[in-house]
This record gives structure tokens, C-alpha cells and sequence, in this order.
């Protein structure tokens, strides 16, 4: 299936939800996991239940015939394992997926996994909590399968091992910017991929938030670094900003830059969550705004809700150069079309030109 007849199933499934119930397909090896998934789907008023698979193998037979809209999906299953289910799914009917797994270092490294072979989002297995007679995660289970069945989904693409050749513009960007501030969400483990390993090695400092759980920044920094010519890394408080060195924000504790006499340094801090975040994208642009002003480039890229918006017209407002990524290359279309919105983003591109629109 090409790109273009991609655009049009995904055109076709936003207007068939617009008139019906999200269709969610289950895939889990432990029948009592399905029936817990069911229950939380099937109280969901804009949801419905068509299947529920024990294996990859009958999920392809019944993706094949039911049709849904989103498959949830369990990362270790007997027989096919779910991320060779996905990297199947993904090469011959790329649809919404959202991988339900336990939150452990391993199952964090494969996720990050799923999510580069085309995974939407995931979530942590939902559980039982007996003396409340509640069911842990459900909300946010639901409310992740509902941006999925909007969100656009990817086809499974090369590996991004390879890094492209950086021009001599390089040269002249490290003089001219004195930092880069990054922020995403959901679609965004990949969105990074795509502009950090088209930056130069010998570029300006850059500091990263992406929406994701403490578990799984050390593992994605580790995968990052290995993708790209930058030196990336997990942040800790009092790192001094350098060229060539990225920096991502650790789950759970918002990314500030901060001065220290002429030069910046990363400050992390445990407090509230900002829209509903922690880390905050708003709060790391605002940070720069304060700090930066003109020197910083501010870039906003895919993700779901607000977040990073005014802080990217608060960069704007102090004079930085301001990106966000456009409608056609988002995972999902959230915080990019906000900051428009708000006139924040000075230019709106695809997710391949972003590295070199910061470059120029």
C-alpha cells in the first residue's frame, strides 16, 4: 500500500468514526487480561468490543474480517510475539496500535521498540485494586485507544541507524543559536529520530521533553545516542548545556534551563505537573524564553493536548525562532495545532525539513 492509499484509509477511518463507535480488537495471551480489557472497553460509550485474540495468529484472521479501529496489543505472546505481529501489521496494513505491557526496564525497551516499528502509543497493563473495587489505568487505557483511533498511522520504515550527512551550515548555526529546545509526545520517539540525527556534532546544545513514564527516558536517551551524531543522554541536574550534547528530560521531573554566570545548565525539579505532565514542555520553553530569548530555537513536535503551545509563543514573543511540525507528518495532530493556533509557530513544517529549517 502506498503512502498516498495510507492517506486515504486513514482520511476513511476519521470519517467512519465520526459517525460510529471506535471498533477495538484485544490481543492478549492471558484470558483473564482480555476479559479486564473488555470490561474497561465495553463501558467506554464511544467504544465497542468486536474481538478479542489469544495469539497473533488469530488476530490476523480477525483484523482481516472484523475491521477494527484499533488493536490493543500484548508485547510477549507465545507462538508470534506481538512485536513481530506489529512489524507484519505495519508492512501490509498499517493501522492504530496501542501495546499494553508491564511497567519493567525490559518491557520499556520493548516498547520503545514497538513505537519505532509504528505502535501510536502504550500503556501500562490495567489491574484490579480490590479494596476500592476499581480497576487501576482505565481512564487513561481509554482515553489513549480514543487518540489512537484519530491519530495517523506509519508504515514500519528502515532502519534509522544510518545518519545523513550534515551541510556546512553547521558552521555558521553554532555561532548564530546558542541552544535548541525540543518538545513531543505521542509519535514523538520517532518524530526525535527523524530531526536529532540530522543535526551537526558540532551544533548548539539541545534539551528534550518527551511525554513518557521514568522508566523509559534512559532507554530512549541510550537509543537516541545511537541514532544520531549528537552525544545524547538522560539529564541530571546541574548538566552545563554544551555543543553537540542532547539532553532529555527523565520521566516524572520537568527540564528548566537555567543560567550559570555566561553559560546554561539543566535544572530538574519535582514539581506539580503542568498540564498534566511531568515533565512539561511548557515549562522547559518557558524556561528558555526567560533565559535564552532570541538565541534559542523553540521546536514542537507531535503529540496529543496543549502542551508546549505557550511556551513556544512565549520563545517567539522573546525573539527565538520558532518550528512545529505540520498536520501531514504528525503521529497525532495535538500540541502542533495549538501552537499555531496561538500564532507561536513562525514556521510550520514536515517532520524530514525540521532539522534543516533549524540549520538555516
Amino acid at each position: 500500500m502506498s503512502s498516498t492509499s495510507d492517506a486515504k484509509a486513514h482520511d476513511s477511518a476519521r470519517q467512519r468514526l465520526a459517525h460510529g463507535k471506535i471498533k477495538v480488537l484485544i490481543v492478549d495471551d492471558s484470558v483473564l487480561m482480555r476479559g479486564l480489557l473488555r470490561e474497561i472497553f465495553s463501558k467506554q460509550p464511544d467504544m465497542e468490543v468486536v474481538g478479542a485474540a489469544p495469539d497473533a495468529y488469530t488476530a490476523l484472521a480477525q483484523i482481516a474480517t472484523l475491521q477494527p479501529d484499533v488493536m490493543t496489543l500484548d508485547v510477549e505472546m507465545p507462538g508470534m510475539s506481538g512485536l513481530t505481529l506489529l512489524e507484519k501489521l505495519m508492512r501490509e496494513r498499517p493501522m492504530p496500535v496501542v501495546m499494553v505491557s508491564s511497567l519493567t526496564a525490559k518491557g520499556a525497551e520493548t516498547t520503545l521498540r514497538a513505537l519505532e516499528l509504528g505502535a501510536v502509543d502504550f500503556a501500562t497493563k490495567p489491574r484490579v485494586d480490590v479494596a476500592k473495587g476499581t480497576v487501576e489505568m482505565a481512564d487513561e487505557l481509554g482515553q489513549k485507544v480514543r487518540n489512537a483511533a484519530r491519530a495517523r498511522p506509519r508504515r514500519a520504515h528502515e532502519s534509522s541507524s544510518t545518519v545523513r550527512a550534515v551541510s556546512p551550515a553547521s558552521l555558521s548555526l553554532r555561532t548564530r543559536r546558542s541552544l535548541i529546545a525540543i518538545g513531543a509526545s505521542t509519535g514523538g520517539t520517532e518524530a526525535l529520530v527523524s530531526v536529532l540525527s540530522r543535526l551537526p556534532a558540532d551544533g548548539p546544545g539541545v534539551v528534550i521533553v518527551q511525554h513518557l513514564p521514568a522508566l523509559f527516558t534512559k532507554p530512549l536517551a541510550e537509543r537516541l545516542n545511537q541514532q544520531s551524531p549528537l552525544n545524547v543522554r538522560e539529564a541530571r541536574h546541574g548538566d552545563l548545556i554544551t555543543p553537540g550534547v542532547a539532553f532529555l528530560a527523565p520521566g516524572d521531573q520537568h527540564l528548566e534551563v537555567v543560567r550559570q554566570g555566561p553559560r546554561f545548565c539543566v535544572a530538574l525539579s519535582s514539581a506539580p505537573a503542568v498540564n498534566r505532565h511531568r515533565p512539561s514542555v511548557d515549562v522547559l520553553f518557558e524556561s528558555c524564553a526567560r533565559v535564552v530569548g532570541a538565541t534559542a530555537v523553540g521546536v514542537l513536535l507531535t503529540g496529543m493536548g496543549s502542551d508546549g503551545a505557550k511556551g513556544l509563543l512565549a520563545l517567539r514573543q522573546r525573539g527565538a525562532r520558532t518550528i512545529a511540525q505540520n498536520e501531514a507528518t504528525c503521529v497525532v495532530f495535538g500540541m502542533p495545532k495549538e501552537a499555531i493556533a496561538l500564532g507561536a509557530a513562525e514556521l510550520v513544517a514536515p517532520l524530514d525539513t525540521i532539522a534543516d529549517a533549524i540549520m538555516q
